[in-house]
Parts: structure tokens; C-alpha cells; sequence
């Protein structure tokens, strides 16, 4: 019997299949073609679209379980590549994957989920009997903060349950979401995949990544300046008059701004949930979680006597989360950031370039939700928050073997790197006449991490 003999293509040959309609990614050196199924991806489009006509081992790895192997035969194109190449660093990091499969580790969620939503029960039975049953400001007062840091925990577990099963099927585990982030925080969790996906698949690229995109607010980096094209909104970031002026003072108005952040994410959650041209997985699910904190909220906040004491719930609440959000730009606003999109070959290098741990005491862990440990996050999304910490010495070593970065800071540390990355930006937008002009070297006397 004559064996087929294999067809092979080079990478160059693979790049030209990047796009809509004719999107083929590689992996372990096999060439699929997924131009059909991608608007049916789990993880969504944007993730396959910003590493198309790539090989993406790494990130097929870090995202799916074993079981995923064995669906991709039917993408499979007949192609190999002829010129397909494994680093040591990508070598060493599927190994370490490897390990942690055999040690069971992505499957010990142990009762971390248990825990957190318990403490979510008890603190919303709180914040209600404090509004309701209690007549004193003060009370009032420590409920709105009280519901702050419900928020926050809430959202960790919404978080984790995206990024791999905390319930004991997929229905509950989606159940899980719209609960912890529609019903509970007012945030889609749709919206949530939608940005959280490719912020991990390009992180710190400051035209692909959503989170560094926050023009005209704030700029992490002077090449934001040229007006960049944001290749996940698909528009111009423009850097105009009115950005120029907020983000000369930006590293005074972070924290202000952050108090308000969640403003924005409503904004947003209602922007996808109801445009035409988005197609958004369960979108009735997510528009009835929606609904269901719009009517409890609102509710509660016409249990209080006034509209001062109504101001200052909703500010106490806003206050205390805002933690959360500065917690997200800590990890990654003061790391390296770079402008393209991500390559599929480096995976490893660039999560450990763009990523800043958070040092803290075990006790600590559930306050943080394990997002302290952003760069073990970072290179395995489905790793359980309860193994983060024990991971760290593992990758600590794999980063020092191949003299990458692991940089884990105090939390005050992280907070002045972060503002001296805003403050560096901040001067450059006032003093520079032409930005586009001196943009490299700018960057060159100013580079950070």
C-alpha cells in the first residue's frame, strides 16, 4: 500500500491566509483552515483573526483542554509547514503545561468558588439589612462599601468562571456568569469575553489590545500620539486637542477617573448588548441579567431617605471597586507595550514583557482573586486561582532560565511605576509640537520596565 506523501507550505505562504473569509491558522506544524467556523469560536473572532497566518500552538495550548485536540481534524487542510520550528522557551512552557495536566492541577479548583459566593450571599444579606433595616448614616455609608467589595468579588468569579468551568457543567457554569457579572454588577459578561479575549491573546499591544485603549483619558505610551488605529474598535484612536489637555494631566486625574470607571463599563455593556451589528452569544441571557440589577439597584437605593445619602451609597460603592479597576492597570499599564499584532511564536516572551505581578501575603489572595499572580494568569488562563501561587517558583525559574522578566512589586511599587508611566506621557503630550516627529525618541530617553 503507497503512503500519501505529506504537501507542505512555508510560513510566508501561511501569512497570506490572515484575514475574513481566508483565515488559516498552524498548529504543532499542521495547517486548518477556519475561516467558516471562526464567528462560531467560543473565545470569539477577534482571537483567531488577531493571530491568523500564524502558528499558535502556545496560545491553542494555554486556552483549551485536551479534549479540544480532537476537533480539529475537520479543519485540517491536507498542508504542513515545511519551515515549522519550536524555541526552547515554547518547548520548555509546553512541558510545563504537560506537568501541570498530569498533576491534575487545572482540574483542583478545590472551594475557592464555594467560598467567594458564600461571602457574596452574606455580604448582599448585609448591605440590604444595613439600607433597609438600618437608620443611621454611618450604616449606610459602610453598606455602599460593603457593596463595592461584593462587586469585586463577584467579578473575580465571574472571571474565573469564563476562563474554565468553576461549576460542575457548562449550563451552571454559564449560570454562574450572568449571575456574578450581568444580575449582580450590571457588567455584561458578554462584554466581558468579548474584550478579555483579545486583551490576553495581544496583551500591552497598544493597537490590538482593548485595555491600554483609553484615549482621550489616558495614554500608557507616547505612540498613542500618531492617532493609532485600534484594530479591535476598527477606528482611529485620535489624538486631538481634548486628548492632548486630559492626558497632560493624567497621572493626577487616575485616580479620580478610576472612581468612575464603572460608568463606563454600563456604557459599554449597553453599546454591545443592544448594536445590531455585533454578534453577541446569548445576548437575551445577558439583556435579562441586565435587567435584573437594573431593577434590584435602583430599588435599593429608594430604600434610603434622601438623595444625599443616595449620592454618597453610590460614590462609597464606586470608591471601594475602583480598587479593581486600578488593580487591572497595575498589572500592565507600567509593563512594556509594543504597537502590531501578537505573533503566535513568542507567546511565552510577550505575556512575561507585558505583565507586572502584585507581591502580597496569602491571606491577601482573596481580596486580590488570585489576580495578583497576573503572569501565571497570563500563561495559563484555565489554571484554577488556587494554584496560582503554587505555580510561581515554576515560572519564576523558566523566566530566569531564559533571562526574560518576572516582575512581582509591592503593591505600593506597582502603584508609582504606573504613575510615573502616566507622568511620562503626560509631559511628552505637553511639550511636544508635532508628536508623530519624536515619538522614538521620546521613547528612547524615557523606556520603562
Amino acid at each position: 500500500m503507497e503512503v500519501e506523501k505529506k504537501k507542505f507550505i512555508t510560513s510566508e505562504e501561511l501569512k497570506k491566509h490572515d484575514k475574513k473569509g481566508d483565515l488559516w491558522i498552524s498548529i504543532q506544524g499542521k495547517v486548518y483552515n477556519v475561516s467558516d467556523w471562526a464567528k462560531e469560536h467560543p473565545g470569539g473572532e477577534i482571537p483567531l483573526l488577531n493571530l491568523a497566518g500564524q502558528d499558535v500552538t502556545d496560545a491553542f495550548i494555554a486556552y483549551h483542554p485536551g479534549t479540544a485536540w480532537k476537533y480539529l481534524d475537520k479543519f485540517f487542510t491536507g498542508y504542513y509547514l515545511s519551515d515549522f520550528k519550536v524555541s526552547e522557551v515554547s518547548k520548555d512552557y509546553r512541558r510545563l503545561v504537560s506537568e501541570f495536566v498530569k498533576l491534575g492541577l487545572f482540574e483542583k479548583k478545590e472551594h475557592v468558588t464555594l467560598f467567594t459566593l458564600t461571602s457574596v450571599a452574606i455580604m448582599f444579606a448585609i448591605v440590604v439589612y444595613g439600607v433597609v433595616g438600618c437608620s443611621s448614616v454611618l450604616a449606610h455609608l459602610g453598606s455602599g462599601m460593603l457593596l463595592g467589595l461584593l462587586w469585586m468579588q463577584s467579578t473575580y468569579v465571574g472571571h474565573d468562571s469564563g476562563h474554565y468551568e468553576v461549576m460542575s457543567s457548562r449550563s451552571y457554569n454559564k449560570l454562574a456568569q450572568i449571575i456574578c457579572g450581568n444580575c449582580l454588577t450590571g457588567i455584561s459578561i458578554a462584554w466581558w469575553k468579548w474584550t478579555h479575549n483579545a486583551h490576553h491573546i495581544a496583551c500591552n499591544s497598544l493597537d490590538y489590545d482593548p485595555d491600554l485603549q483609553h484615549i482621550p483619558v489616558f495614554a500608557v505610551s507616547s505612540r498613542l500620539f500618531g492617532s493609532i488605529k485600534s484594530y479591535f474598535y476598527d477606528r482611529q484612536l485620535t489624538f486631538d486637542p481634548l486628548s492632548r489637555f486630559l492626558i497632560s494631566y493624567q497621572h493626577i486625574t487616575f485616580y479620580p477617573v478610576l472612581c468612575f470607571a464603572r460608568l463606563n463599563l454600563y456604557l459599554q455593556t449597553f453599546l454591545l448588548l443592544f448594536s445590531p451589528k455585533r454578534n453577541v452569544p446569548d445576548r437575551l441571557y445577558n439583556i435579562m441579567g441586565i435587567l435584573v440589577f437594573w431593577t434590584w439597584f435602583p430599588l435599593l437605593l429608594s430604600c434610603l431617605p434622601n438623595w444625599s445619602e443616595r449620592l454618597m451609597f453610590v460614590l462609597a460603592c464606586f470608591v471601594v471597586c475602583s480598587i479593581q479597576h486600578l488593580q487591572f492597570c497595575l498589572n500592565h499599564f507600567a509593563a512594556n507595550v509594543y504597537v502590531g499584532p501578537p505573533k503566535g511564536n513568542d507567546w511565552f516572551e510577550k505575556q512575561t514583557s507585558g505583565t507586572l505581578d502584585i507581591s502580597c501575603s496569602t491571606w491577601m489572595d482573596w481580596f486580590f482573586g488570585g489576580l495578583q499572580f497576573q503572569l501565571e494568569h497570563h500563561l495559563f488562563p484555565r489554571l484554577p486561582r488556587a494554584q496560582l501561587r503554587k505555580v510561581s517558583p515554576l515560572v519564576i525559574d523558566l523566566c530566569k532560565k531564559h533571562n526574560l522578566p518576572y516582575r512581582s512589586l509591592s503593591f505600593v511599587e506597582a502603584n508609582l511605576w504606573t504613575l510615573k508611566t502616566l507622568r511620562t506621557a503626560a509631559l511628552q503630550a505637553r511639550d511636544m509640537v508635532d508628536p508623530s516627529a519624536q515619538n522614538l525618541l521620546w521613547e528612547a530617553f524615557n523606556t520603562h520596565g
